[in-house]
């Protein structure tokens, strides 16, 4: 590979403090928030002495930052930040507007019923056919928006639709467990209104995210068919003629079962008959912004030679996305909204300026270490540079081992750290997210502590090859378990029990770093007291001794 000189746009001049060529080690914990210490804390009440070290060990270098809200491009301060705009924050260096504003901008504008898009769409209603959502039901705002849909769906009507589907996947993950009875009578309401204007509209089919439609990474492709089953085909193990009906006598069938891990369930008419199939002709939009979680239902909707489950059927239809979930897949080819423009990252920047990059995680994170970091691109920057490491996650609810694949990652990092061959090491360790999401504080609690231990190997290699490390999160979970009154106080539930919280907190994140690389007059600057993720990625670059362009959010760093 031939690199650029000082003249071309990527080349990055040296840092005056931080020297060049000292391995660098950078670790993401996934849902790792710095919060209240009182017993719903697993970070507090779990034995991680690396982690803990570092904040008392050398003040000086650490320190929170934002991670959440307007600071990661998110309509407004509360809203809760995920993983998908925290690894392009820190990929990209800038304050990127995310999904959730770019489509709440185009509906209050007007701008989404006169695009390209939304023109497409309405070939299909105005032929005959039915116009289909499907997409994850709630207000949490990390994959979509209950209040969006409703938009749209009334949006239709006002275009000329008269006849509407909605396949629903319940949450229960960003927003509490339970609360999918609520988002479903909302829903039901906004659907009454609309026929009682002469608009055919009804729920159509449903299930839990985490069991229906919602895989990502490939994980799993018998969730996305439980869907497509549901969804296309109308056929599931359980069928009611409501979904308050399904909610409510699958719950009484097994108490167990939470707004996640519903089954797929079909809604019928008296006769029994599924009250809304997708066929030819028909128009299907999905509601969710984000994009890991639909980029395998859009395969299966859009790809003529697929072949991950046997789709039975497979209706010509116009298939349109929220946004384009994958830019360099062109996936899908038709979308309501372009999605945020995101150049220049980190990754770009480092490629051509020689750097030998590792980046590692297990399957429920590696897009976000890979895919995200690169400003929703597929692939790798440069072939001859950069190795991408994946290890397979689990099939199985998180909590039932919170371990995960923590040790298999740190080991692999460890030994890309050791071996000389890369300059740059990233890792995303998923356990405080993934098993924070499942509500059991006694498994967060262990994979709290498997990352820590996590951690401790790869900070031990870095002190072995004299390297610099920086540790840091994407977003807040496991650092508050239980849902809050208004006073803070842990609210009950109907058992009297705490009731769990699933969703993402509001809390900052930690930042960390050290190393025996790095030169003693390094800190934290006590300024920027507004810092978010965005200016993780300049930090980094000096680290590993350059300087930041100068479009990038600034740096944490001072010098004595």
């Amino acid at each position: 590979m031939v690199l650029p000189g000082k003249e071309t746009e990527f080349w990055l001049e040296s840092h005056s403090v931080i020297p060049r060529g000292k391995p660098f080690l950078l670790v993401v914990l996934d849902g790792w928030g710095e919060n209240k210490e009182d017993e719903y804390n697993a970070i507090y009440k779990a034995n991680c002495p690396t982690i803990k070290a570092l904040r008392t060990g050398a003040p000086r270098r650490w320190r929170t930052i934002k991670a959440h809200g307007t600071a990661v491009g998110l309509p407004s301060d509360g809203d809760m930040g995920n993983s998908e705009v925290g690894h392009n924050a820190m990929g990209a260096g800038k304050i990127i507007q995310q999904g959730a504003s770019l489509v709440d901008d185009a509906l209050e504008s007007g701008s989404m019923y006169m695009g390209e898009g939304w023109n497409y769409a309405k070939e299909s209603w105005a032929s005959g056919g039915t116009l289909h959502f499907i997409g994850l039901l709630s207000d949490g705002g990390v994959h979509s928006r209950y209040d969006q849909l409703a938009a749209l769906m009334h949006g239709a009507f006002d275009h000329g639709c008269k006849r509407i589907r909605v396949h629903i996947l319940t949450d229960g993950r960003d927003v509490p467990d339970g609360s999918s009875v609520k988002y479903v009578g909302q829903l039901e309401k906004d659907l009454e209104n609309l026929r009682s204007h002469g608009c055919d509209a009804l729920i159509a089919s449903g299930g839990g995210r985490m069991c229906v439609t919602m895989d990502r990474y490939e994980a799993d492709w018998s969730i996305v068919e439980r869907g497509w089953h549901a969804h296309v085909l109308g056929e599931a193990p359980h069928k009611f003629e409501s979904a308050l009906e399904a909610l409510t006598k699958l719950k009484e069938a097994n108490p167990k079962v939470n707004d996640q891990f519903y089954p797929p369930f079909v809604i019928v008419d008296k006769e029994g008959t599924p009250v809304g199939p997708i066929h030819d002709n028909d128009c299907v939009i999905n509601i969710n912004f984000r994009a890991d979680r639909v980029i395998q239902i859009s395969k299966a909707f859009e790809y003529e030679n697929f072949s991950a489950f046997d789709r039975v059927r497979w209706p010509k239809v116009r298939y349109l996305g929220m946004m384009q979930y994958d830019g360099d897949l062109k996936l899908p080819s038709h979308y309501l909204i372009p999605p945020p423009l995101i150049e220049n990252t980190s990754g770009q920047y480092l490629c051509a300026n020689g750097i030998r990059t590792f980046a590692c995680s297990e399957t429920q994170k590696f897009g976000h270490v890979t895919f995200f970091w690169n400003g929703n691109r597929s692939g790798k920057v440069d072939d001859t540079l950069e190795t991408y490491h994946e290890v397979p996650s689990d099939n199985i609810q998180f909590n039932k081992k919170p371990h995960m694949k923590a040790a298999e990652i740190a080991k692999a990092a460890q030994q890309a750290l050791l071996s000389g061959e890369f300059d740059y090491v990233r890792v995303n360790f998923a356990n405080g997210d993934m098993v924070g999401h499942t509500g059991d504080l006694e498994a967060t609690k262990l994979a709290c502590e498997s990352v820590d231990q996590g951690v401790k190997l790869l900070v031990d290699a870095v002190e072995s090859c004299g390297g610099i490390y920086m540790i840091t999160a994407d977003h807040g979970n496991c650092d508050d378990m239980a849902q809050r009154k208004k006073n803070g106080e842990p609210l009950l539930d109907n058992t009297g029990k705490v009731a769990p919280l699933t969703s993402h907190t509001l809390a900052p994140v930690p930042v960390a770093i050290g190393g025996p690389g790095l030169p003693s007059n390094v800190k934290f600057s006590d300024s920027l007291p507004k810092a978010g993720l965005a200016n993780v990625t300049a930090t980094y670059l000096n680290l590993m001794g350059f300087e930041a362009p100068p479009s990038y959010e600034p740096s944490l760093l001072a010098f004595d």
